[in-house]
């Protein structure tokens, strides 16, 4: 990247452009990129000193759907040095590990990250002498410091040693997880949002309305990184599928994790970060499924309510067995068939911008009064600009306004330039909007996807915008890498060889003195959306524009009368 004079300005582009007006527009005007600033000054002191974070993600070579019997894991860094245009683009998407198939590593990712760890204590510490800087035409040794993590859930797990299942499964809230197993659903239950509610809200003492208990607990703060070494520490850990892996009783983790080899790892605000995307996908189809009451998936079943009654609540929603089938009263969310078909056809006859989203109608059946195969960008654009338009004229208006609110709470938190001053009310917004989902939904809808969403203010005040943090990017890098699999026999060769030749040739592109773009760069021309979206944008000069601006007034009916 620093032999080309072009790449070599864009990486130091951070050091002039941290803004102090409480707007987060990028890593750089983050907490933890001035906690590396305050605690390595040594560091920050040369604005060409790499910013890494690290994603990795498993995937199918065959196009096979949702198959698992073939799974590779690509792990690839991102520099969060480059200015925003540039920061999450396929040409600077670097594959650094390749993890073949067919099964994947699950734990024993450890051991695939020990060349990578290593490279990466030798940039912290050594650095690489004699690195050229092609636009200050001088030499310098060059650092690196990884930030974080980006992964799905279970990747997520994988790599910081977390438990993702059973009473423990929040990485963030650990051992303080309030968790409670549903015997009839026989899946587990996060409920318990009211502990962030303030210490006088009156909701911490309504019962029924809720679990059929009284919350008068506080959330505890999240564990510093010196906090969980000093408890992974204590796990007795083996690699390998055939030993047997013991932990320590009642701990919320299965293993050391493997960047804590890197000596300013435990420093860091935020290791790992939650993957937002796979947040709204999960939330989008939980939701969806519940309100179309689709069979076998939805959170309102026979199960469920027997549970609620376990809990002692809601014994209005009780099931009613009859001697043929089992009736279910209508709970405050059921969804008439005439007001399912209002619905769906909302979402059949919408029409959006060219570009902005896939064929939603495409996943609509009026038949069987179902949504499926929606995509994870699907659910993105379903839940903050499509759901809360559809159900504006079907539900209760005290369920149709809470759902709204989670709707407009992944809009705001998703948004590009993020108001810190605001970020308090946001987070006091979606506590409230939980504990309504609370009482309005079953236990057995609060999977911890839901309540994960908790914890997703805190990460945007610690880490900036959440577009730097998803993993869009990632997966569009991976479509691109399944693509070069020509041969089902050596499909890692395949993408070696196809990755290398194009890093090969974009190398050479930069020597040229015609200018050409490489693969994975964005684009000059301006985009428009709609009927314009094959317009082609052209520079004019002030003259031609003046030509056409009259050409265009002598031929409008309108202006006759004004002709002198």
């Amino acid at each position: 990247m620093f032999k080309s004079p072009d790449t070599a300005e864009q990486l130091i582009w951070h050091s002039n452009q941290q803004s102090n007006d409480g707007q987060m527009q990028h890593p750089t005007d983050s907490p933890s990129w001035r906690n590396i600033d305050y605690r390595w000054p040594s560091f920050a002191n040369d604005p060409r000193n790499l910013r890494l974070a690290l994603g990795a993600d498993g995937i199918n070579p065959f196009n096979n759907g949702l198959s698992n019997r073939y799974s590779w894991w690509l792990v690839v860094l991102v520099a969060y040095n480059l200015p925003p245009w540039l920061c999450m683009k396929r040409k600077f998407i670097m594959l650094s590990i390749l993890i073949p198939g067919p099964h994947e590593p699950v734990n024993d990712i450890d051991v695939y990250l020990e060349s990578l760890i290593d490279d990466l204590k030798k940039l912290w510490v050594e650095g690489e002498p004699n690195v050229y800087d092609a636009y200050s035409k001088s030499y310098f040794t060059l650092k690196a410091v990884l930030m974080w993590t980006i992964n799905d859930f279970p990747g997520y797990a994988n790599l910081s040693g977390c438990v993702n299942k059973g009473y423990m499964s929040c990485p963030i809230c650990g051992d303080d997880t309030i968790s409670k197993y549903l015997s009839y659903s026989k899946k587990m239950c996060y409920q318990g949002h009211r502990r962030y509610l303030a210490n006088h809200h009156p909701y911490r003492r309504q019962k029924l309305a809720f679990d059929g208990e009284q919350e008068l607990r506080r959330p505890r703060p999240p564990l510093s990184g010196e906090e969980v070494l000093a408890q992974q520490e204590q796990i007795k850990f083996s690699y390998g599928k055939e030993v047997k892996k013991s932990k320590k009783v009642d701990c919320p983790w299965k293993k050391k994790s493997i960047f804590f080899e890197l000596e300013y790892w435990k420093f860091h605000h935020v290791r790992h970060c939650l993957n937002v995307m796979h947040v709204e996908k999960n939330v989008c189809d939980n939701l969806m499924w519940t309100l179309l009451n689709i069979r076998h998936k939805s959170e309102d079943s026979e199960a469920s309510r027997r549970d609620m009654l376990d809990m002692g609540v809601r014994a209005d929603l009780a099931p009613q067995v009859g001697e043929k089938k089992t009736y279910l009263p209508p709970s405050a969310f059921t969804l008439s068939k005439a007001e399912k078909r209002t619905m769906l056809s909302s979402f059949l006859n919408m029409k959006l911008p060219y570009g902005y989203a896939s064929n939603i109608k495409n996943c609509v059946s009026m038949a069987d009064l179902k949504i499926y195969g929606l995509k994870s960008h699907d659910c993105h654009i379903i839940l903050q600009q499509l759901l809360p338009v559809a159900i504006r004229s079907v539900l209760p208006k005290h369920v149709r306004v809470t759902i709204i609110r989670l709707c407009f709470f992944f809009n705001s938190l998703c948004n590009k330039v993020v108001d810190v001053s605001k970020l308090d009310k946001l987070q006091s917004d979606v506590i409230l909007t939980l504990c309504e989902l609370e009482k309005k939904f079953h236990a057995s809808f609060f999977d911890v996807m839901i309540h994960l969403i908790v914890h997703l203010v805190w990460e945007l005040r610690l880490c900036g915008p959440v577009c730097y943090r998803w993993m869009y990017a990632f997966e569009r890098f991976n479509t691109v890498m399944k693509s070069y699999v020509r041969n089902r026999y050596h499909p890692e060769g395949y993408i070696t060889e196809s990755y290398l030749g194009e890093e090969s040739i974009e190398f050479c592109i930069e020597f040229r003195k015609e200018s050409c773009k490489t693969a994975g760069d964005p684009k000059d021309q301006v985009r428009l959306s709609g009927p314009l979206s094959v317009v082609k944008m052209k520079e004019v000069e002030e003259k031609e524009r003046d030509e056409a601006h009259l050409t265009v007034l002598l031929n409008n009916s309108e202006v006759f009368p004004y002709i002198m």
